[in-house]
C-alpha cells in the first residue's frame, strides 16, 4: 500500500471490473450502500473518447457519514467515500481511494470521527483477497 497526495493506490489481481464487482460484493454483505457505479471508460467512448478501464463505485453509510458532516459540512466534499479500479498503461489493474489520514488532516476530523471512514481499508483488503 502506498500513500500519494491523500491517496492511497493498491494493486489489484482482478480485472477492473471484477475488482469493482467484488468491492461491490463485500460492501452490499455489510449492509452499506452504493450510491453510484460509474463505468468512465464506457462514457468516454460514448462521446467518442478513449480510456484504459476506469469504474468509480461511490459507497457509504449515512450512519457512519452523517456525523462527520455534522461536525465538518465540508467533508460531504468527499462523501460518500469513493474507490477508483482504473488499469495503467502496463495493463496493470490498481484500486485507489482516499486516505482516512488525510481526510482527518483535511477536515480537522477528532480521532473517533475518523473511524467511520478507517473502515475502507479493511473492506478494500477483503475485496482484493
Amino acid at each position: 500500500m502506498n500513500a500519494n497526495n491523500g491517496i492511497i493506490n493498491q494493486p489489484s489481481p482482478y480485472s477492473v471490473i471484477a475488482t469493482i464487482d467484488r468491492l461491490e460484493a463485500v460492501l452490499q454483505a455489510k449492509g452499506i450502500t452504493i450510491f453510484a457505479r460509474i463505468d468512465q471508460q464506457a462514457e468516454a467512448e460514448r462521446v467518442g473518447l478513449s480510456l484504459r478501464p476506469t469504474q468509480l463505485l461511490l459507497f457509504g453509510n449515512p450512519q457512519a457519514g452523517t456525523p462527520l458532516m455534522v461536525a465538518e459540512p465540508t467533508i460531504a466534499l468527499d462523501l460518500p467515500l469513493k474507490a477508483l479500479a482504473w488499469e495503467a498503461a502496463d495493463s496493470k489493474v490498481w484500486l485507489s481511494y482516499n486516505d482516512p489520514n488525510y481526510l482527518k488532516q483535511r477536515f480537522s476530523l477528532c480521532d473517533e470521527l475518523v473511524k467511520n471512514v478507517a473502515v475502507i481499508a479493511p473492506l478494500i483488503n477483503q475485496a482484493l483477497r
